[in-house]
């Protein structure tokens, strides 16, 4: 390993580049780079984001707190904490927070999302 190569630092929201999204929603990028991004979001209670798909990238959706309940391709699922799902290229998409606490959850896309949503 050359000298001069980064080495792998923590990473949390505390330390992480954050951004707003949606309604009052917050974001924090875990990890952004060419390949992947893992984004942890807060959604509130009621909160959405608009409906879409991407081209090229996947996504994973995880939950760490609370559950959303996310539309692919026309069916419903609901995803409590610990849980998560996949979701393919072109597939079309929305996660919401149908309950009345906020959700935490991970956001992971391969590759990353940025200039491949288009709405729908």
């Amino acid at each position: 390993m050359p000298s001069d190569a980064a080495q792998p630092a923590p990473v949390s929201r505390v330390n992480a580049e954050h951004y707003r999204w949606g309604d009052h929603c917050d974001a924090w990028h875990l990890v952004k780079d060419d390949q992947l991004t893992v984004i942890e979001e807060l959604i509130p209670p009621g909160a959405a984001e608009v409906r879409h798909y991407h081209e090229r990238a996947q996504q994973f959706f995880y939950v760490l707190a609370g559950e959303v309940l996310i539309e692919v391709d026309g069916k419903n699922t609901l995803l409590p904490a610990g849980s998560g799902i996949r979701v393919l290229p072109g597939a079309r998409h929305q996660v919401r927070n149908p309950s009345s606490s906020p959700v935490r959850l991970l956001v992971i896309s391969n590759p990353p999302s940025r200039g491949d949503r288009i709405l729908v």
